[in-house]
């Protein structure tokens, strides 16, 4: 997925509201030369900001953090090997782990 940027955004969302960078900078309460330093790449406003002229130009920026792709955890690959053993080795096992986690936890914590 491409990158895009404050600059396209803006130049685009001016673009297609038919307006001109002085009819939008006057919508939007600010200097052309603040909408052509956008559109330039020169500057890159905040979020409110760039919402806010966008909105002059009739427009909803929205963003949307989507979850990467994990792949196959290396958690499972232990699954065979811990279902062929048996309750009471189970058991071991997770007592083991509990020692092992207790000894690693920094003494402080336990102190209140």
């Amino acid at each position: 997925m491409p990158r895009t940027t404050a600059a396209s955004l803006v130049a685009d969302a001016r673009a297609r509201a038919g307006l001109a960078q002085r009819e939008l900078a006057r919508r939007a309460r600010t200097a052309q030369s603040v909408i052509a330093r956008i559109e330039g790449g020169i500057t890159s406003p905040g979020w409110e900001t760039l919402c806010g002229i966008l909105a002059s130009a009739g427009f909803e920026l929205r963003a949307e953090l989507v979850p990467r792709s994990r792949g196959r955890s290396h958690v499972l690959e232990d699954v065979p090997r811990i279902l062929s053993l048996s309750p009471e080795e189970r058991l071991t096992e997770l007592r083991n782990a509990a020692r092992f986690f207790d000894a690693a936890r920094p003494a402080s914590r336990g102190a209140v």
